[in-house]
């Protein structure tokens, strides 16, 4: 059996790298999103080939002698993006400590490496596998070299296999031919002339009459087509020139010993290390056994201490460190009596902290205690595990007066969870590693915290600084100190607190719900003619689009779509496909709500969502287990769902909603006077935009009218496209447009600022609200045009959505403090996007309603004023 070789082309896949994967940046700044995507395709190319010889050949900066001899070509490619080049010795660096074989060579291209390796180990007998984005490859395929190119759609990427057979299949020339080809259309890409005027399926012609250009130079005077004629005549040069250009040396002065690319394991100690450093998490679990050593050689760093003297002596030299690491392991109350920790298995601990962490995630503080804590400063790692007279309570004790005392910096993990059980005094020494991550990075998926005290003690001293060095160079240390950390305080109580339902309710709001699923059913299957499942898809689009034959049909892999937006269609002219929509919503309501909360109903009927710091890209809390965020309020039958939020006896709810925020932030930071003197007139200002956009006088403004310049507002703030307004007015797309053309000819203003905002992303890399929170925006330079057009939407939001995220932020801060500070039993129990909810008690309510307005109103100062709309009830429906 032939042995195999995996050559992979370093600098064309690290580009599709760069230009395939957001752009990630570790706490220093280096960017490594390149990195991170090389290594996932060349493991997944790696586990699916096999070979037992691998190496990786790069690009050499020194000219080479193709760059010399026709620099007029060659010498004008694009430069390479920065954040690119940085990455070139990065991905070396990595390969290296992997392991792997890095070939380069002045004067010569990877390409030419590429085919020289892959010729010379076919001759010794080897099947040779080529990894590349680069097509100029495909003439260096034969029956034992096969080229592998990545191609991504609908943003998944799958990789094809060419051998001969394939390459003309696809492009009715040999692997050979992919050189003529090149010599006769040229390529744009990679600055190849060739020649004006002949495409691809001139050239393909061309080569499947006459070979090869050579024979074709001889045979021009029988060319047909008169242009092509010509062309040919006057420009043959630059297709002998181009050939020269696309051919790739497989002679070149290079080699590699069997012996230096024989296959070995790539997951190294060295490799591990330097991907740890570089912050890319989800490849270090590709690392196995190596991982567990390596984070094993960490922990054993940690001196455990369980003499009562030598604990208090730990505290007290942590007070004086400059810089410190803490993290906290916690235990589920019930175990806490029977644990001894010294004698456990780890599986049992880590089961025991798993609990406790679940149930802290869910704000149940009174099962959790702390089982022990783990503290780095430069000079010690110290574990101090719950034993005798070091009790929860003594930890807990210790905990605040670290807080309090410390002179240096204290960085900790899931600070949120840790407040729950050890309440610290809101200080901006005290850094919750995941939210400094957050901040630097706001595009990733995880910024998960170690579970296990000792990994997250050491990852925080380890990072932390690193983090406020960066935070502090992008202009984000008040961001940080006086938003984000303070509001983790919040949000930690906030979980605490929970929010009050009415099971009995929610029972028989379900049993609501069913009901009248049940008599929509009847109607839908009289309307149909037939019954049959109305919740699948595949049935329904059979009786809409095979039975009855209606227009719009897109059958799919599972059968015809019924998606909304196709029934929405529909239903004007077929009534029971309405009876559907509306089935599907109550469906919805009533699994998702009426079914759905019941099972977390906990301790005096509260439910306790989870308020997420960390997940959205502009900055907005999110809620999850469960989403209260989401409760239905655009149609009456969900905003009725509300009527089961109730207060505890005693109290009741007052809810404070910004007015149109995105709105006014669109205003102040546009400039535009004519929109800010509209806020400032303190009218409607849909009205007054429908006055001003369509020139009616205010009194001629009809509801249409406005509801169109609502739309046309609201739309203007997510950067709306002409097809997406025509879609939401069920207008034409002419129609439209001349409604957004007409806005920004009212409010040029706007129209200046969100250029601006586009520009100024594309050259900065990242869009910046007013309080300086920053969005990366990889999807500026993708080469996919809907991507990018997506990114220029983003461009224009992030900075709008991004502000109201933190002005309601430092709102929430600001309302919290005050309720304390004025000794108030009322408390911020839930946070919706704009909408701040106060369980109050009876009494304070003028009070409370006095706080929500200073603070909230004054949470920013911006061109136009904040206006919130304060409301009272006996449960959110009456109050919202």
């Amino acid at each position: 059996m032939s042995k195999k070789l995996l050559l992979i082309d370093g600098h064309s896949m690290l580009n599709r790298a760069f230009y395939g994967v957001p752009d990630l940046t570790s706490s220093d700044g280096t960017h490594t999103g390149a990195v991170y995507g090389f290594v996932n395709i060349m493991l997944k190319v790696l586990e699916d080939e096999k070979p037992d010889h691998f190496a990786v050949a790069f690009d050499e900066s020194a000219p080479t002698f193709r760059h010399e001899i026709y620099a007029e070509y060659k010498g004008t490619r694009k430069p390479m993006p920065e954040e690119l080049r940085t990455q070139v010795p990065l991905m070396k660096k990595v390969l290296g400590a992997m392991g792997v074989p890095v070939m380069s060579k002045a004067g010569l291209e990877a390409d030419d490496i590429l085919g020289t390796i892959s010729n010379k180990y076919e001759e010794k007998g080897y099947e040779v596998t080529i990894l590349s984005g680069d097509r100029d490859l495909l003439q260096l395929v034969t029956d034992h070299i096969k080229v592998l190119l990545p191609r991504t759609s609908k943003g998944q990427t799958t990789v094809t296999e060419y051998y001969p057979d394939d390459v003309f299949r696809e492009f009715e020339v040999p692997p050979k031919g992919i050189i003529e080809l090149k010599a006769l259309m040229g390529d744009s890409s990679d600055n190849i002339p060739g020649v004006p005027k002949i495409g691809p399926k001139t050239a393909t012609e061309l080569l499947k009459k006459y070979g090869n250009i050579d024979v074709l130079k001889e045979h021009i005077p029988e060319v047909t087509k008169k242009s092509i004629r010509e062309s040919l005549e006057q420009n043959f040069d630059k297709a002998e020139l181009s050939r020269t250009l696309a051919t790739i040396n497989i002679k070149a002065d290079i080699d590699l010993s069997e012996a230096d690319s024989e296959m070995h394991d790539l997951f190294t100690g060295e490799a591990y290390e330097l991907i740890r450093s570089l912050e890319l998490k989800s490849l270090l679990k590709k690392f196995g056994e190596v991982a567990e050593n390596a984070e094993d050689k960490r922990i054993n760093r940690f001196d455990e201490v369980l003499d009562l003297g030598e604990v208090e002596q730990c505290f007290n030299d942590a007070c004086k460190a400059k810089v410190v690491g803490l993290a906290v392991d916690f235990e589920s109350e019930e175990q806490a009596d029977s644990l001894d920790s010294s004698k456990n298995k780890k599986a049992d601990d880590e089961k025991k902290i798993a609990e406790a962490h679940a149930a802290l995630m869910h704000g149940d503080a009174a099962k959790a205690v702390i089982l022990g804590v783990a503290i780095v400063t430069e000079d010690h790692a110290w574990y101090i595990p719950r034993n005798g007279f070091v009790s929860p309570m003594y930890l807990k004790a210790h905990l605040i007066s670290l807080a309090e005392k410390s002179v240096g910096t204290i960085y900790v993990t899931d600070l949120k969870n840790l407040l729950k059980v050890a309440e610290l005094p809101m200080s901006d020494n005290i850094i919750d590693l995941e939210v400094a991550d957050y901040l630097l990075d706001p595009l990733r998926n995880d910024y998960g915290t170690p579970i296990d005290a000792k990994s997250g003690a050491m990852e925080a001293f380890e990072k932390g600084p690193g983090f406020s060095e960066e935070i502090e160079k992008q202009g984000m240390t008040a961001l940080l100190k006086e938003v984000e950390l303070p509001l983790t305080h919040v949000l930690s109580k906030m979980e605490c607190s929970g929010i009050r339902v009415m099971p009995d309710e929610l029972k028989r709001f379900s049993a609501e719900l069913g009901e009248k699923m049940q008599l929509l059913e009847k109607e839908i299957y009289e309307g149909a003619g037939e019954e049959f499942n109305v919740n699948s898809p595949k049935q329904l689009g059979e009786i809409l689009f095979g039975k009855m034959q209606l227009p719009g049909g897109k059958k799919t892999k599972t059968g015809y779509s019924t998606s909304a937006a196709v029934l929405e269609k529909l239903a004007p002219e077929v009534p029971f496909v309405q009876k559907v929509l509306d089935y599907r919503q109550l469906s919805k309501l009533k699994a998702t709500y009426a079914d759905g909360l019941s099972v977390y109903i906990e301790d005096e009927d509260r439910i306790h969502s989870t308020f997420n710091q960390t997940i959205t890209a502009t900055g907005r809390i999110s809620s999850a287990d469960p989403n209260l965020q989401n409760i239905p309020v655009r149609t009456e039958l969900g905003r009725e769902f509300r009527k089961v939020f109730i207060p505890r006896d005693g109290f009741t709810f007052i809810d404070a909603d910004y007015s149109q925020i995105e709105l006014r932030i669109l205003a102040s930071l546009s400039g535009d006077e004519k929109l800010i003197d509209a806020y400032k007139q303190d009218e409607d200002i849909h009205a007054i935009t429908a006055s001003q956009v369509f020139h009616l006088p205010l009194a001629e403004v009809t509801p249409e009218i406005r509801r169109n310049a609502k739309a046309v507002n609201f739309g203007i703030v997510y950067g709306i496209s002409s097809f997406g307004l025509s879609q939401g007015l069920s207008i034409s797309r002419k129609e439209a447009k001349e409604y957004i053309d007409r806005y920004f000819e009212t409010y040029p203003g706007v129209k200046n600022y969100l250029d601006g905002l586009v520009s100024s992303a594309k050259e900065k890399g990242y869009a910046e609200t007013f309080f300086r929170r920053r969005r990366p925006m990889p999807e500026l330079k993708s080469s996919n045009f809907m991507q990018r057009s997506f990114g220029e939407r983003v461009a224009m939001n992030a900075p709008i959505q991004g502000t109201a995220a933190d002005i309601i932020k430092i709102a929430m801060v600001r309302v919290a403090k005050a309720l304390k500070d004025e000794n108030l039993e009322s408390k911020l129990i839930l946070q919706v996007h704009d909408e701040l909810l106060i369980e109050t008690k009876i009494g304070e309510e003028e009070k409370v309603q006095e706080i929500l307005k200073r603070e909230m109103m004054g949470a920013a100062e911006l061109a136009v004023p904040l206006v919130i709309d304060v409301k009272c009830g006996k449960n959110w429906f009456e109050a919202h």
